[in-house]
């Protein structure tokens, strides 16, 4: 990142210092100051405190009654109305600069890039882009229902929760581009090393007269967008007072769109889960039966436990609790960071039984801190045994929150063997492209953490075009700004994901 340039991160608040150029201000931010992307912000609907906020800080002791009346007077407090009304108005104008911008990208990016089929197949544009279109087409209609429910002669009379509850299920058509969304940027990763495809990109974007960004950063927008709407609704109904006819419905629309934030996000995280289990089993010597995708799709707990055998013998397992199934190996006895697949049990048939100290009376041994699970389906008994009593505890209590993930899954529509064609697509493209490239890929390259694009990235940014020259920085019209992402990329820390490493000769 240049010398001159403001790093930030999301939730942050800046002061601006200097508009002038359009598309880059200076801000300051702690004892920092820099240039920063004006696309990755927004400005704070209401510049100014309530009445209502200074009474709050007056009670909590913030500050004093002197402080108070030194610091405000009458004209620099906004009333409850006066706030709803600019908050009302932030969420109308970035849903309409919002489809702004997908528009561009679709018009500027989509629909040239569709009559260059030498360069550019409905596959690749599929992965690059996802479903952007029809996140337009929704989008479009959501904000025709917004515009309704807003009342332009009375902005704080508009009642928008029920518009946000009667959409609920259509912005689950984010979860979909949330998803696809790390590969979108590996597949631009690959495709700018050719020299061609950079400077189509570059000349779609002049001739669709956007700003001076990567194509990476308008393809960030829809992931942004989602994690908006909970944002702008708690700040709405921060405004909005009890006795208002949308204050209820602004509290049920505000708990939903934070269930579908964390629904996208869970899903978003099963995706990325689901490659390192491939990954896991293809570490595991003598697999048998069932991939380990085709039933699970994450990893909830794993340890050493004793199998107790009916002879009385006793077996050291490692046993790793997946959803819907417990999947036990041994350590090889040359390489003993290598797993050997032993076996597996069906979680939903099975029952978790506590057993007392002392002797089990199905295998005639003495046992201590252990458990026993019964397969229904097998008609098979397993009695496990840890090495202290906390350790069973914890087992049991990963074996009840299996079943509760279990349940939850089914009741948020999760399709594993969905899920799974989708991973298989991606992963298997991506590594075909890396061959082809001859770049070949390690592991960690696979997994791509969540997309954080740096506006370092673009060298004709003021900070890098203006180095020796001193601008005039008005500090009386400065105003607060929140940005909407990080503007710091995030490195890829490589973590052991399973407690015990694996290696295949």
């Amino acid at each position: 990142m240049d010398t001159e340039e403001l790093g930030f991160r999301a939730g942050e608040v800046i002061e601006v210092m200097d508009m002038t150029d359009k598309d880059w201000w200076w801000g300051r931010m702690a004892s920092s100051e820099g240039w920063f992307p004006a696309a990755f912000v927004r400005l704070r609907a209401n510049q100014m405190e309530t009445a209502d906020d200074l009474a709050q800080k007056l009670k909590e002791g913030e500050i004093d009654s002197t402080t108070a009346m030194r610091r405000y007077s009458c004209n620099t407090l906004l009333s409850k109305e006066q706030a709803r009304t600019n908050v009302v108005r932030e969420i109308l104008h970035a849903e309409k600069e919002y489809i702004r911008h997908i528009s561009d990208v679709i018009e500027g990016y989509i629909e040239k890039a569709s009559k260059r089929p030498e360069m550019f197949s409905a596959e690749m544009l599929r992965r690059i882009f996802g479903n952007m279109e029809e996140i337009h087409k929704f989008s479009a209609a959501f904000l025709r229902d917004l515009e309704v429910c807003i009342r332009n002669d009375k902005p704080q009379s508009s009642e928008i929760g029920a518009c946000f509850i009667k959409h609920q299920k259509g912005f689950e058509i984010y979860s979909e581009y949330c998803n696809n969304h790390p590969i979108a940027i590996e597949e631009l990763r690959l495709l700018q090393k050719d020299s061609r495809y950079h400077q189509f990109f570059e000349a779609c974007r002049l001739l669709q007269q956007m700003i001076n960004i990567p194509l990476e950063g308008f393809l960030l927008n829809p992931v942004q967008k989602i994690c908006k709407y909970p944002l702008q609704l708690k700040e709405l109904l921060k405004h909005t007072r009890p006795e208002h006819p949308d204050y209820e419905p602004l509290k049920e629309a505000l708990d939903t769109m934070k269930q579908i934030a964390l629904l996208i996000n869970e899903r978003k995280r099963k995706m990325e889960s689901l490659e390192k289990l491939a990954e896991w089993q293809d570490t595991v010597e003598n697999w048998q039966g069932e991939d380990l995708i085709d039933i699970s799709s994450e990893l909830i707990f794993s340890g050493e436990m004793t199998k107790v055998n009916r002879n009385g013998g006793n077996q050291e397992r490692i046993y790793f609790l997946f959803d819907n199934q417990l999947v036990y190996c041994r350590k090889d006895k040359l390489w003993r960071d290598v797993m050997v697949y032993k076996g597996r049990i069906g979680t939903n048939s099975c029952q978790v039984i506590p057993l007392q100290d002392g002797k089990d009376n199905a295998t005639g041994t003495t046992v201590k801190n252990a458990f026993s699970i019964y397969d229904n389906t097998k008609e098979k008994s397993y009695v496990l045994c840890c090495r202290t009593a906390l350790e069973r505890e914890r087992w049991l209590s990963a074996l009840r929150d299996e079943r509760k993930r279990v349940e939850m899954d089914k009741m948020n529509g999760f399709n594993l063997q969905e899920f799974k064609a989708k991973m298989a697509s991606i992963f298997c493209h991506t590594r075909q492209r890396a061959r082809n490239k001859g770049n070949k890929l390690k592991k960690s390259q696979m997994i791509i953490p969540d997309a954080v694009l740096s506006h370092s990235q673009n060298n004709n940014s003021p900070a890098s075009s203006h180095r020796s020259k001193t601008l005039h920085r008005s500090h009386n019209t400065s105003s607060l700004m929140t940005p909407t992402m990080s503007s710091h990329p995030k490195t890829p820390v490589k973590r052991s994901w399973f407690p015990f490493k694996s290696r295949k000769n």
